[in-house]
């Protein structure tokens, strides 16, 4: 396989779990101040050898995985006032063995985000919850979120929206908490969609918050 441009030692270990923090810190809307980490199973082993702790704090300091930075992301994370406490669980039979679950904050704006992340090697990822609605997305292609009331039509009428604006959705995955409750749609797309569409969707009664996510480098 041929990996991702990256700092070392290992694609899976440094340049996915960056990634995971960079796809955290998007759904957030900026920087946090504070984070807590979970590394669950051959993670909750490996994370303080491989690097994935100082890949973690430089993903959500911002920096590329191809970032010399990441090295010496604790004392960036220091100059930065970002605050990182580590978890491990090495007995998660139910997760994918190497699994992050970042709960990040930002002090300033108030706003926190809950994401749970797999890094699946050569740098790949799949965000499978955010803010514990199930998901499935992989941040490599434009991502659209939707927060929005269940309401019937819902679905077609964003994927309408979507259509017209010349944009295909690559994927999608909706969740809900419940019929005609809180509801969750995460869409993958080809090609980014423009700002205005993003304002007429965000005006729409039924439509709580949009969270647009550009390919994720």
């Amino acid at each position: 396989m041929i990996g991702p441009v990256m700092i070392g030692p290992s694609s899976s270990h440094t340049a996915g779990v960056v990634r995971i923090a960079r796809a955290a810190i998007r759904i957030l809307g900026s920087l946090p101040t504070e984070a807590v980490i979970t590394f669950y199973n051959s993670f909750a082993r490996t994370y303080e050898g491989h690097g994935s702790d100082r890949a973690i704090v430089a993903g959500l300091l911002g920096f590329a995985t191809d970032d010399t930075r990441i090295r010496t992301a604790f004392d960036h994370a220091a100059e930065a006032g970002l605050k990182y406490t580590f978890q491990s669980v090495g007995n998660a039979s139910t997760m994918h063995p190497n699994t992050i679950k970042v709960q990040a904050t930002d002090a300033r704006s108030g706003r926190s985000v809950e994401v749970l992340g797999q890094s699946r090697g050569g740098g790949v990822i799949r965000i499978v919850e955010v803010d514990g609605f199930p998901s499935d997305f992989s941040a490599s292609l434009h991502t659209l979120i939707v927060d929005a009331d269940d309401v019937p039509g819902s679905i077609a009428f964003i994927a309408s929206v979507i259509a017209h604006d010349d944009c295909n959705i690559a994927t999608m995955f909706v969740s809900r908490k419940g019929k005609n409750d809180a509801a969750r749609q995460f869409i993958e797309m080809d090609s980014p969609i423009k700002e205005i569409t993003l304002a007429y969707l965000r005006q729409l009664s039924w439509v709580h918050h949009i969270t647009y996510i550009p390919t994720l480098d």
